[in-house]
């Protein structure tokens, strides 16, 4: 496939960064970078040599309502000026927003701009990608300017508390690389139509006091070593957008080590639904276990260290045994109804990873005192 040259307006914006990082991902390097920093002759330049342009640049924040339509309008109207100017077909992609549909002052801009497009369309016979877009969220946004995500995910990891004006307001937010997906689709000749419009396919909807308490959830995730619902496709995608805001000083945590001279037990990851993982380090020559369950059932990993994994079904005399060692990873299931040890024979410490089916739960621990 032939490689365009690329002219991206806005390219240091929040879409901008998002795209160029995809487009150079998969071999774009032909990139005309427009920013804030570029002057309008720089773009008359770029319109004479650019084969697709993404328009990505706009006001949404101004100090004089005025600046929304010369800052939206006025630089569209430029921008198609200098393509007719230089005789340059190039197709556009132009991010509008759904408040195109409202009489606000930022809208009727948008509106304004998309029947400029569609105008130039109609009169060079260039394509053109309008794409009305709602609330985005991701990576490389910005607090109290991009969007609600962006600020609850800054406060709330910083210790700020959130506003939420109306909990029962219902949003519509489309997803950053989910917007890039579609966006590349088009540049490659398939973009998702809609009529006249185009639409990214993924958007969600959430209410803002739901969508405040599952940020907050994400935070508390770390005391009480939860993972969310990883399943629900927007609460992934809002999970990585909060991992983005950490600080950078904060992307650690501390696990509660239960330490004794036997070695130490860490949890590491609690789910109501999936169980439990933890973190066993045994010193040499040191047993533990020596128990089974009626309906708990674990799997241990010894990823550093050697030693023996010993079972006994409870009736039987029989006793059955595994050699582990960290040099060769191999998970070990253990069957209910087994009372079973795991025996540190080598001659530093043995490090287990293990999984319980099951989060401990001292009033039913299901947990039954036998030597193996």
């Amino acid at each position: 496939m032939e490689l365009l040259k690329i002219l991206i307006i806005g390219a240091s914006g929040f879409i901008g960064k998002n795209l160029v990082a995809e487009l150079k991902n998969r071999g774009y390097e032909d990139l005309l970078l427009f920013t804030r920093e570029n002057s309008l002759d720089d773009l008359k330049d770029y319109t004479k040599e650019c084969e697709f342009i993404f328009h990505l640049a706009g006001i949404n924040r101004p100090e004089k309502e005025e600046e929304y339509f010369a800052g939206n309008f006025g630089f569209t109207a430029k921008l198609l000026e200098y393509l007719q100017f230089n005789k340059n077909g190039s197709p556009v992609l132009f991010t509008s927003s759904i408040q195109a549909e409202t009489l606000n002052a930022y809208g009727g801009s948008k509106k304004a701009s998309e029947d400029l497009l569609f105008n130039h369309s109609e009169e060079t016979g260039a394509q053109v990608y309008v794409y009305r877009l709602p609330n985005l969220f991701g990576k490389w946004s910005k607090p109290n300017y991009n969007t609600v995500v962006a600020t609850y995910c800054f406060n709330v990891a910083r210790n700020i508390s959130i506003k939420v004006n109306d909990p029962e307001a219902l949003l519509t937010l489309c997803y950053i690389d989910d917007v890039v997906q579609e966006f590349i689709d088009a540049l490659e000749g398939s973009p998702t139509r809609q009529s006249q419009y185009c639409a990214v396919q993924e958007t969600y909807s959430i209410m803002l006091g739901e969508l405040a308490k599952l940020v907050e959830s994400f935070k508390e995730s770390r005391v009480k070593l939860s993972v969310s619902n990883m399943e629900n496709d927007l609460t992934k995608k809002l999970y990585s957008t909060y991992l983005s805001f950490l600080p950078k000083d904060q992307f650690s945590y501390d696990l509660k080590m239960n330490v004794d001279n036997r070695g130490s037990f860490t949890e590491f990851i609690r789910t109501s639904d999936r169980g439990q993982v933890s973190v066993n380090v045994s010193k040499p020559g040191i047993t533990k276990g020596n128990h089974w369950h009626h309906t708990k059932n674990e799997k241990f990993l010894v990823v550093s260290g050697s030693g023996l994994i010993r079972f006994r079904e409870v009736h039987s005399e029989e006793i059955i045994e595994y050699k582990v060692s960290g040099e060769k990873l191999q998970v070990i299931d253990i069957p209910v109804g087994y009372t079973h040890s795991i025996v540190n024979n080598g001659p530093g410490d043995m490090v287990t990873v293990m999984w319980v089916n099951e989060c401990f739960n001292p009033e039913k621990p299901d947990t039954h005192y036998l030597e193996v």
